[in-house]
């Protein structure tokens, strides 16, 4: 499995989900990009086995990728005050994989009904989606 996580600002979800998903399934190639450095380089420490930045690593990412996790405005053109560019939210939003958004309500845009959940809890609700989809065949190792 090829596991893309994407991330802006400076990286600290994304930083939580490589570890996480590094801690619970090693086998798992995580490829991180950041729109920023500071987001790659956060996500670079906590142990992915590839790294990139900006929107050509993001397009180029989603085109490889079996799984997508980042933040929800990854989706969003203009989200996280601007970083993610149109271009890359429509390469998450037409990508094949298939795509673990973590519902965080920053910079104006609110997820209705989401429950005000930690991000350490969201961060396991989406390792257990991954393992969910590793149980079904739907990615390999």
């Amino acid at each position: 499995m090829n596991l893309l996580v994407i991330d802006s600002q400076g990286g600290g979800i994304g930083r939580q989900v490589v570890a996480a998903a590094k801690e619970r399934f090693p086998a798992v190639e995580v490829t991180a990009v950041g729109t920023n450095s500071a987001a790659t380089a956060a996500m670079m420490k906590a142990g992915a086995d590839h790294a990139a930045t900006g929107e050509n690593a993001v397009v180029v990412g989603c085109r490889r990728a079996d799984v997508i996790v980042g933040p929800i405005g990854i989706v969003i053109a203009d989200a996280m005050y601007g970083e993610i560019t149109p271009r890359m939210a429509v390469a998450v939003g037409q990508s094949g994989a298939k795509r673990l958004l973590i519902p965080v309500n920053h910079c104006d845009n609110i997820v209705v009904g989401a429950a005000n959940i930690t991000l350490g809890r969201l961060v396991e609700q989406a390792m257990e989606q991954i393992g969910k989809i590793l149980q079904q065949g739907l990615c390999s190792l």
